[in-house]
């Protein structure tokens, strides 16, 4: 008997097919990698005090964890193609759980190359996952709400976003560190102590995900997800569907403009999320310790979660390209405002900013592969590549603080929303919607 892969548009039975159970899987998925990379936002200022690093220093915890998403991406095409959708998210799972694993020997001996290792194994693991999980839900539906339904799994992705701070902030940052000054004070017990419950501050909470990471991958490697392919785009009157243009993804002009948007948005927000332990710590801004400051972390990373929640929503009528260009612009004026002004209105406007990214990285997403059909999996590959803009833009503005400041440095975001605004109002219009 001949068997035919899974598609969006009928059952057996010649019903819809209903995916409700496997978009629910699925998106926990959104959930645990949320966390995790948020948590970056809390280790980096303990790390930075810890190694006594500056600010460009620090980033290279953003530049080794994206810098991921860049060499696994296209590999992580390639290795979906071979074992489909469901083994490769068992496999980010299991390389996701080695990397946090990983922090317990960086932690006891106290080496930043080998936390620096530990966060590039763990970025490899999820970048799997994001490369299979992503399209996987915007095909797991009618192709009309393939936006609305990519905002709701990512407004989980937020949700893993916004406890993950808090949870680093009462675990990681509870622990005081001290000053080479303050260590020099103490007795040799005192320092060993300290030095324990410094380790201990980070192994705890990462074997605890260790073994939430190997729990997942055991649960899914026992149930059923089909192996769902995009559906072929349909012919236009000249005969010639949309995926038949190019032989390659990389021959679509709206997807290739999409992965600038990619890069400049997660580079956008990670860099703000980044910096608001240390911005927020400003005298000119709040003054907060980094313990209270890494709780109003939170506040940016909720909002994009109630964003996201709304976003699902509000797309399934809105144009998602002039919604894109909308929350682009808003956040853009958010972040000057936040420039041009100090104290507690400074860091609400910066932390208002996630309200705005929201939408935007699974409206680009989803944006950049209307109409690819048979080149979606390779369209993915390299969508997810294009998150390297966490790697590459923190360290600019991590290099921008060191020479002008830590307040004027988030010029550089300013400029990456304003090409998303363009990507929303001009540069996502497919070529073949000129035809």
């Amino acid at each position: 008997m001949t068997s035919y892969p899974e598609t969006n548009k009928e059952n057996r039975n010649g019903g819809k097919k209903n995916y409700t159970k496997e978009f629910i899987v699925v998106t926990t998925l959104f959930f645990m990698w949320g966390l995790l990379t948020s948590l970056n936002d809390i280790l980096i200022p303990h790390l930075k005090a810890i190694f006594e690093l500056n600010y460009a220093e620090a980033m290279l915890v953003q530049f080794v964890f994206f810098a991921a998403y860049f060499i696994i991406s296209m590999p992580s095409s390639f290795i979906l193609k071979k074992i489909g959708y469901k083994r490769g998210i068992v496999v980010g799972l299991v390389v996701m759980g080695i990397g946090t694993l990983a922090f317990y020997p960086a932690a006891g001996l106290r080496s930043y190359p080998v936390f620096l290792t530990a966060f590039f194994i763990l970025a490899s693991g999820i970048t799997l996952l994001q490369v299979a999980a992503n399209p996987y839900v915007a095909i797991l539906g009618e192709p009309r709400t393939a936006s609305s339904r990519l905002n709701l799994s990512q407004a989980f992705n937020s949700l893993g976003t916004t406890i993950g701070p808090l949870f680093g902030s009462i675990l990681i940052l509870s622990v005081g560190v001290k000053t080479a000054e303050e260590l020099s004070k103490m007795t040799p017990a005192q320092v060993s102590t300290y030095k324990a419950l410094e380790a201990a501050s980070v192994q705890t909470p990462y074997l605890i995900l260790t073994a939430i990471l190997f729990l997942l991958a055991a649960v899914i490697a026992k149930i059923h997800l089909p192996e769902i392919e995009a559906e072929p785009e349909s012919a236009d009157e000249n005969g010639v569907a949309s995926d038949a243009i190019h032989k390659s993804a990389l021959g679509y002009r709206h997807l290739l403009l999409g992965a600038i948007g990619i890069f400049l948005y997660v580079g956008a927000e990670v860099s703000i999320g980044s910096f608001l332990v240390n911005y927020i710590g400003q005298p000119f801004i709040a003054g907060f310790t980094p313990e209270v400051a890494g709780k109003f972390v939170a506040f940016y990373w909720g909002g994009a979660m109630v964003g996201r929640f709304i976003g699902s929503g509000v797309l399934r009528t809105l144009a998602p390209d002039r919604t894109l260009g909308f929350s682009a612009l808003v956040a853009a004026v958010l972040v000057i405002s936040s420039m041009l002004s100090t104290g507690h209105f400074a860091m609400w406007t910066i932390l208002s900013v996630g309200l705005f990214n929201s939408i935007m990285f699974p409206t680009i997403f989803t944006l950049a592969l209307k109409g690819l059909g048979r080149h979606t999996k390779q369209a993915s590959g390299i969508l997810i590549m294009a998150i390297v803009g966490g790697a590459v833009i923190p360290v600019l503005q991590g290099a921008l603080a060191d020479a002008i400041g830590i307040h004027s440095a988030f010029i550089l975001p300013v400029l990456c929303y304003i090409y998303i605004a363009y990507y929303g109002f001009v540069g996502s219009k497919p070529e073949f919607e000129d035809r």
